[in-house]
């Protein structure tokens, strides 16, 4: 438990059932959150699933009006849906909601917070200097804008003239179910049978995806432009917002990216790095190997390799990194909790 937090808090997690919201319990256990319990919430077809949270056996309750009853903190990690339908009354409730869903974030109504990177970019209220619209709504970014924004923020004292950011989202970004498409395509098609797509429109096994099929609830384009908005939402003026280009990878965790930043002058790749690792990214030296979407598995931070300056153009700088999706996006939105139980 981070020093400083010792009263216990009764939290709540909505959409329990889901990866990411099993990754944020896990996640508040390993920082020893003080909580003195971890309600399991979940749409009505997960109730009554069995789990277990701190180490005992509980179940995932439904989702009913005494759900968030003297509860401190609610995270929201289920569908947009389910947030929308039930932050009102968590909040009404008397609890902090840090929403992770998105939901909050296009209601333009939270405080958008990546605690690592308050000491450059402080707490962004979204309507205004006054303050949120609604106090004790807060969003926590996924891990795409998160990658988006620490790059800018580390860059910005060098005044880059362009960044451009092609990012590469594993199918566990549409939670179990992409997580069972690609493991069942890869099984299908070195079996020579048909694939099914009820998840991408597109076979995603084997192949990189720049556009998901048409029979496809979500389309990648709309994902692009959500990771665009929640950049802009969050630096606002104070960074350079980079270009941004989403590409479906087959793999199943881990956010890789690869970044190209131009200046005016040839900048210092030590001193572009020393900027990163004061944000809490972990770089690698000149003779380590580069990150990989395993290497990063369980990891809290962003992992870059070693920055190399394009051989043709003197004044532009290449990166590539990787993250744990899952893991990175929950760290951030407990660290948001430790952040206001410290303050």
């Amino acid at each position: 438990m981070p020093a400083g937090l010792q009263s216990p808090h009764r939290v709540a997690i909505v959409g329990a059932s889901s990866l990411l919201g099993k990754e944020l319990k896990q996640v508040l256990e390993d920082r020893r959150f003080p909580a003195s319990e971890i309600i399991l919430l979940d749409a009505s077809p997960m109730a009554g699933t069995l789990t277990e949270a701190a180490g005992e056996p509980t179940f995932i309750r439904a989702l009913d009006e005494d759900s968030f009853e003297h509860v401190r903190f609610a995270f929201f990690a289920g569908t947009v849906a389910d947030a929308e339908m039930n932050w009102p009354a968590a909040q009404s409730a008397g609890a902090t909601v840090i929403d992770l869903t998105g939901a909050i974030a296009q209601s333009g109504k939270g405080a958008v917070s990546i605690p690592s990177l308050t000491s450059v970019l402080p707490l962004l209220f979204q309507s205004g200097a006054d303050g949120p619209a609604n106090p004790g709504l807060y969003v926590s970014l996924g891990t795409p804008a998160i990658i988006a924004c620490t790059i800018a923020a580390a860059l910005r004292d060098y005044q880059p003239q362009r960044i451009a950011l092609t990012l590469f989202p594993p199918v566990s970004e549409r939670d179990l179910a992409g997580v069972e498409e690609l493991e069942s395509q890869t099984t299908e098609l070195l079996s020579f049978r048909e694939i099914a797509k009820p998840v991408f429109g597109a076979q995603v096994a084997f192949n990189l995806l720049s556009a998901y099929g048409e029979t496809s609830k979500a389309q990648l384009g709309d994902l692009r432009r959500a990771v665009s908005r929640d950049v802009a939402a969050f630096l606002g003026s104070r960074a350079l917002l980079p270009a941004i280009q989403l590409v479906q990878a087959p793999t199943f965790y881990g956010y890789a990216f690869s970044a190209y930043a131009e200046f005016s002058a040839p900048a210092q790749v030590e001193e572009l790095e020393r900027s990163f690792t004061r944000l809490g990214v972990k770089v690698g030296a000149s003779d380590d190997p580069p990150p990989s979407n395993i290497s990063v598995a369980g990891e809290s931070e962003i992992q870059l390799a070693h920055i190399e300056l394009d051989p043709g153009v003197p004044a532009g700088a290449w990166l590539w990194g990787v993250a744990d999706n899952l893991r990175l996006a929950a760290t951030n939105t407990v660290r948001i909790a430790e952040e206001l139980i410290a303050k």
